[in-house]
């Protein structure tokens, strides 16, 4: 069983590793230690870093917050997986690891799908589970996300810009703002930082993404808990339809959709999605 975190906020989280069949795997814990926790999966091509604090500091305020890294990556130890099933399988067994027998879930975009799979693979292990900007096996247009990434990198490129301003956010004054915001955050934390993501990462992880948008269209889930999905009306990585899709592989889930919001829509409007995520965990 992991210590008490003794920590409420994002920036102050220790980065410890935890041993998954040899290899390390990194997590960050916030909030105190009763009650279920919630673990974070984030997207694609991201360290503990890239999680915004503000989303983590107002989730973990009242309960356990876990950010579980991914093999291979940051400060992880391994090979980065190149499927969503062994990601899955390493969350699985850090969670276990970790001592826990039941949690809330939450992933963001590729972490999204990783969450699906845990819960095909252990459906018992959660108990509620939140996926922001993600797809379902099969999804619509999944398989584009590589040709999308790669354009809006070269965009951004071209205009000295973040790539994360063109692929997260809407191309309206009201998206840019909130961009430029997220970024700023995402710098708040100054020690302990994590290890930075290669170009290996990159290629791996949108080779999973790849495979599993390729994969046949997903059957109703064998998890038949809560689910509350998320997404931006604006989403160019992971089009919306992939939510509606979703609905249908979860009998008991609801959505939102944030007007005017691309794939980085939890971040656009992080205060409104923190207040209806606790209030759907606290249900």
């Amino acid at each position: 069983m992991t210590e008490a975190a003794g920590v409420d906020r994002f920036q102050d989280a220790v980065t410890r590793t935890v041993d998954v069949e040899g290899v390390s795997i990194a997590y960050r814990e916030i909030g105190p230690a009763d009650g279920i926790p919630l673990v974070a999966l984030t997207h694609l091509g991201a360290n503990l870093d890239n999680w915004d604090p503000r989303i983590v500091d107002a989730l973990a305020t009242g309960r356990r917050v876990i950010l579980l890294g991914y093999q291979g990556v940051g400060r992880s130890g391994g090979t980065v997986r190149a499927s969503i099933q062994e990601m899955a399988d390493d969350a699985i067994g850090a969670i276990r690891a970790l001592g826990h027998s039941r949690i809330d879930l939450f992933g963001l975009s590729m972490g999204g799908m990783v969450a699906q799979e845990i819960a095909h693979r252990a459906p018992d292990l959660i108990s509620r589970m939140i996926l922001a900007s993600s797809g379902p096996a099969g999804g619509p247009g999944l398989t584009a996300m590589t040709r999308v990434m790669i354009a809006g990198t070269l965009g951004a490129v071209t205009t000295f810009q973040d790539p994360k301003m063109l692929l997260f956010f809407a191309r309206t004054q009201a998206g840019r703002t909130a961009g430029r915001e997220y970024l700023k955050r995402l710098g708040e934390r100054s020690t302990d930082r994590d290890t930075a993501v290669h170009s290996g990462v990159l290629r791996a992880q949108l080779a999973a993404v790849n495979r599993w948008g390729n994969q046949p269209p997903a059957a109703a889930s064998l998890f038949t808990g809560p689910v509350l999905l998320v997404h931006g009306d604006s989403d160019r990585m992971v089009t919306v339809a992939n939510s509606n899709a979703l609905a249908d592989v979860f009998p008991e889930s609801s959505l939102t959709v944030y007007p005017r919001a691309g794939h980085g829509a939890v971040f656009q409007y992080h205060d409104e999605f923190t207040a209806s995520a606790r209030d759907f965990l606290r249900r």
